[in-house]
């Protein structure tokens, strides 16, 4: 659907004493049908490399294959959806009006908006709110109604920058099921993310930049294998105190006598056989491992 190839971006002004590298040869795909993350520390090179792809700003070497979208920019533009970190609403226009002039300046029939608006709005939990004047909305309704914006001509690739940016949790949550929904819905979507959990929970490829260079693209349960070999965590039952021979890394206690014992790798098999051996009964074993979250910022480092 997307494809970098070999983008580099470098900034250069009068303010700046040496030019800034935002992207250094970065390749990367977002593939049809996918639900991509985005992940990056500021500075990384996200929203540089999203103004590239809807041609806000052009790469100083590189390019951004669209082919499967169409031949030429305008074919290309009206299948795209694109939703930035910060847009910008008329305040004295109702959710309706607005939506409704979304909708003309991307050439939907006029039937067709509301239509849509029909259909999504309940979806988007913004429909109480369409007669509203847009001045009278909370930021988690702004994002709703700039997202059922983003839909309505019914784009092929959806681009969100930084959608859960500044929600609570609950609106978190709403506009995730949201994004699954309209994934679900045939749509390609990619977006960029700090709330790194978020991008575990419901993405099923993430794209990882630091300092402007590629540091992964692949599946996400594939980024949560690498890294340190991760310890086990032994669970069993014993009303008794636990004083083993066998070298650990920690026993947790909880009531009823379950203890939960972390043992490096080296030493799972003989802690197992010294546990066999004094009938303490193992009722769980599970190895521990990095999220996603842990996995960002040791790579930041």
């Amino acid at each position: 659907m997307i494809k970098f190839n070999e983008v580099t971006k470098i900034f250069k002004s009068e303010v700046l004493t040496q030019p800034f590298t935002a992207l250094d040869k970065v390749t990367f795909e977002v593939p049809t049908g996918s639900m991509v993350g985005f992940l990056g520390a500021n500075g990384a090179g996200k929203t540089t490399s999203l103004k590239i792809i809807m041609d806000f700003i052009r790469p100083t070497s590189g390019s951004v294959d669209f082919s499967e979208l169409g031949l030429n920019k305008q074919e290309i533009f009206r299948k795209i959806g694109f939703l930035p970190e910060r847009p910008y609403f008329y305040q004295n226009l109702s959710g309706e009006e607005f939506l409704k002039f979304m909708g003309t300046l991307s050439e939907v029939p006029s039937n067709h908006i509301m239509e849509r608006v029909q259909y999504w709005a309940p979806r988007f939990r913004i429909d109480h709110a369409l007669k509203r004047e847009i001045k009278t909305y909370s930021k988690g309704m702004l994002q709703r109604l700039g997202f059922l914006a983003t839909v309505l001509h019914e784009p092929k690739l959806i681009i969100l920058d930084e959608p859960l940016s500044g929600l609570d949790p609950i609106g978190r949550k709403e506009l995730k099921d949201v994004i699954v929904e309209v994934h679900k819905s045939g749509k390609t979507v990619f977006f960029s993310s700090h709330i790194v959990s978020d991008i575990e929970e419901i993405c099923d490829r993430t794209i990882f930049l630091k300092d402007g260079k590629l540091v992964y693209d692949g599946p996400v349960h594939s980024l949560l294998k690498t890294g340190v070999e991760q310890d086990f965590i032994i669970k069993v039952i014993t009303p008794e105190g636990l004083d083993l021979s066998t070298e650990v890394k920690s026993v947790t206690n909880f009531p009823q006598g379950l203890r939960l014992i972390s043992v490096s790798p080296a030493n799972k098999n003989v802690l197992l056989a010294e546990l066999m051996s004094r009938r303490i009964e193992v009722v769980g074993m599970e190895q521990s491992r990095l999220s996603l979250e842990e996995i960002f910022y040791q790579v930041r480092q």
